[in-house]
């Protein structure tokens, strides 16, 4: 089964948060996610980042593909960390 890193919507109406999760790829959008790795929060000027790049590392070891928003935020929270 393939293994997706991608985002989960959290908050309310008009609100989003944006939680980054490792899943089963046929799990639907919010469904239950095998692990938690960050979240996004796209509402607040800086935008919020938190990203563990160890778990992130080892999903993407172990085979996890990060859709291409992921792909990007990874990017974006690696160069905030140097």
């Amino acid at each position: 089964m393939a293994m997706k890193l991608r985002l989960t919507r959290m908050g309310s109406k008009k609100r989003p948060f944006y939680r980054i999760v490792a899943v089963d790829s046929p799990t639907r959008r919010d469904g239950r996610a095998l692990d938690y790795i960050g979240y996004y929060n796209p509402m607040v000027e800086p935008v919020e980042l938190k990203v563990d790049q160890e778990k992130a590392k080892m999903w993407i070891e172990r085979g996890a593909q990060p859709s291409d928003t992921v792909r990007a935020l990874l990017k974006q929270a690696a160069q905030a960390a140097e």
